[in-house]
């Protein structure tokens, strides 16, 4: 049975490297890759990061069900395809999702045997600092960043697993080992 491990939290608290360590770790997990209104950032690639749609595409993909999850971040808009979930799953491989806290709420409902794993920053402060520290978005978009963060934040006790990323090599070793053992037992019964 293939599992689905939904991997969520602020902006900036380092989810897309935790998975990038996660996968070279569990190699035989695959990641659905999300779609996304917002820019390319130097160095992605559509189709690798992110599946980069104008507004009018996605909205199209929207109206047509073609999302399991989708939702409104700081201005942008993200989602699941059900196509790229499903690929995967149909090949019986392990699946994670990085989205935002809002599509990760959607996938409670619609896949309750989904695993999810919420990651928290250390402190505000700290979180603060990354999102500046990427050197990626002006600091408007920056506190429209930090805004959704405090609400995301107050949800946290909601999800199956809490991992606090204050030093990336045990976080990334605590992912692991939810991950091993939930394969574990999705292989065992």
């Amino acid at each position: 049975m293939a599992r689905v491990f939904v991997i969520t939290g602020p902006s900036g608290v380092g989810k897309g490297t935790l998975i990038r360590r996660l996968r070279a770790a569990v190699p035989e997990l695959r990641l659905s890759v999300s779609a996304t209104t917002r820019a390319p950032r130097a160095g992605e690639q559509d189709g690798r990061d992110y599946w980069f749609l104008d507004e009018e595409t996605f909205h199209r993909k929207v109206e047509d069900g073609e999302f399991v999850e989708h939702a409104e971040y700081a201005g942008r808009r993200y989602g699941t395809l059900r196509s790229e979930l499903e690929r995967h799953l149909a090949a019986g491989a392990p699946v994670v999702l990085e989205i935002e806290v809002q599509g990760a709420q959607q996938i409670r409902g619609t896949m309750p045997e989904a695993v999810q794993v919420f990651v928290a920053p250390p402190s505000f402060d700290v979180l603060r600092e990354r999102l500046a520290g990427r050197g990626t978005d002006d600091p408007e978009v920056i506190e429209r960043r930090l805004d959704v963060a405090r609400g995301e934040l107050r949800q946290q006790e909601q999800f199956d697993h809490l991992l606090v990323n204050d030093d990336l090599d045990a976080t990334t070793e605590r992912l692991v080992g939810i991950v091993r053992e939930q394969l574990a037992t999705a292989t065992a019964g």
